[in-house]
């Protein structure tokens, strides 16, 4: 395993001044930490402030994004209209008006080719605090449980695949966000034998995913937060969807319960409760309309088995990336390095089920990956699923920026667990890592790097290690044969 500047990785850090420290901690987080923190002086780290390998092209044009909510603001405003005159109501409705300044809106106009905000974005803290504090004006289903809605036999589930609920809260600025309510304790582990596509989705680990992503600068995973949510005020006495109505009851402890009609869970006994109004959850921003943005949804090359038996091509030939590397767009680009960063990341919050990853459509092939739906994280701090690193283990090939920040943090003057324990401390919800999930991002850490050290020695740093600002290629014959 090459140094890689590790030398100059102290430096850097030791170099800048606290003025630019502050400042950029405070864009992070969206208020001070302590002097002298880990997350202060990795965030003041140059690797931290190195700017784009090219223009930071936007994912939406200014005029036709307003354009379009625009109109969607003025349909809902027709629509709610309309349901106050069916219930009769007399009190005069309050209009929605599209801001520009509203924080849901800024986000989405800073997406960029390189992620899905920059680093500096006042937006994002902004948008993290909205969604914490702002009232909630409509709640329901998500499109894909009403497209399910009905479509499964209840009385034949045993144990229901995918075994949560969310909910699509829209907010006073217009802003949406999907709702994962609590279903799982933090200190609770995933059983053993449970297999991973029934495993629970919680809440807390998509609120430490967003943490995670941007303490590796990914900046993949949309802005997520934890809050307690009224379950009575802010979502069934806001929701219009009669469905969502009719499965709200209280339970025999005087909780308010409700329950998804049939997609996941359709008994009583899935359902999420209230204490006895109020119920822990993530908020995710929503990302622009599919209208404005269009996404492709893409199976993972590294897709596992979906069935109680079984294995997947990759899960028994260790040369399989060989056949990987020979298809369009894995033979060059970035897709491959792009597919390796995603496997670190799921690799450190042992997210078993990347069944398919998603990127917008303007950005072309070489566009970033959205790291979504990692409520399938941190399940067993006890164990690591070194199967997940299959796609570094046998390409061979991590971006050298990538190599370099969990390098960075593999030091003890930053110290992975000790600066995402730093970060969620800023969420409400806070702890939101059980201690044992916080360590276990260590020991992960030191796994991957070994399996970088193990490829460097098998093929040379040349041939591993790629410059952010070339696009890799398959390596030939001959220049594999110059590595050796």
């Amino acid at each position: 395993m090459p140094t890689v500047e590790i030398d100059k990785l102290r430096e850097g850090a030791d170099s800048t001044s606290m003025k630019t420290s502050d400042k950029i901690t405070s864009d992070f987080n969206g208020r001070g930490t302590e002097p002298g923190s880990k997350l202060r002086r990795l965030l003041a780290h140059p690797l931290y402030r190195a700017p784009e390998p090219g223009p930071a092209e936007p994912l939406l044009g200014g005029r036709d994004a307003l354009r379009y909510y625009r109109r969607k603001v003025a349909r809902w405003n027709r629509r709610h209209k309309l349901y106050r005159q069916e219930l009769n109501l007399t009190s005069p409705a309050t209009l929605l008006q599209l801001k520009m300044e509203a924080s849901w809106l800024q986000f989405h106009l800073g997406i960029n080719r390189y992620g899905l905000y920059s680093r500096s974005s006042p937006a994002i803290n902004q948008l993290l605090h909205d969604m914490q504090d702002f009232s909630m004006i409509s709640a329901d289903y998500s499109q894909d449980e009403k497209a399910l809605l009905g479509a499964c036999d209840c009385t034949q589930i045993v144990k229901p695949s995918g075994v949560h609920l969310k909910l699509v809260l829209r907010f006073q600025d217009f802003g949406k966000a999907m709702f994962k309510p609590m279903r799982q304790k933090r200190e609770e582990e995933t059983p053993e034998d449970l297999f991973y596509f029934v495993d629970l989705q919680r809440h807390n680990a998509e609120i430490a995913a967003f943490h995670l992503d941007r303490i590796l600068d990914f900046r993949r995973v949309p802005p997520t937060v934890g809050r307690l949510v009224n379950v009575t005020k802010e979502i069934l006495e806001v929701t219009k969807n009669e469905i969502l109505q009719s499965v709200f009851f209280v339970s025999p402890a005087s909780n308010v319960c409700f329950f998804a009609k049939c997609p996941y869970m359709c008994k009583t006994e899935y359902a999420v409760c209230g204490n006895p109004h109020l119920l822990e959850g993530s908020l995710s921003a929503f990302l622009p309309s599919l209208n404005l943005a269009p996404r492709l949804s893409i199976p993972n090359p590294w897709i596992r088995s979906y069935s109680f038996a079984g294995k997947e091509e990759w899960e028994v030939n260790p040369l399989y990336c060989n056949t990987v590397k020979e298809i369009y767009p894995y033979s060059s680009g970035s897709r491959l390095l792009n597919i390796i960063d995603m496997a670190v990341f799921d690799f450190l919050t042992g997210n078993m089920d990347r069944h398919h990853y998603e990127m917008f459509t303007k950005f072309g092939d070489d566009g970033f990956l959205l790291h979504l739906d990692n409520a399938r994280g941190f399940g067993r701090h006890s164990h690591d699923e070194l199967s997940i690193l299959a796609p570094l283990a046998q390409c061979c090939v991590i971006k050298r920026t990538t190599l370099l920040r969990l390098q960075l943090l593999a030091l003890p003057e930053y110290q992975l667990s000790d600066v995402m324990r730093e970060s969620l401390l800023q969420d409400r919800l806070a702890p939101v890592l059980a201690e044992p999930h916080l360590l276990a991002l260590d020991r992960r850490l030191q796994l991957i790097l070994q399996a970088v050290r193990t490829c460097i020695d098998a093929h040379g740093e040349g041939s591993v290690v790629v410059n952010n600002t070339q696009t890799w290629e398959r390596p030939t014959a001959e220049s594999t044969a110059r590595t050796r």
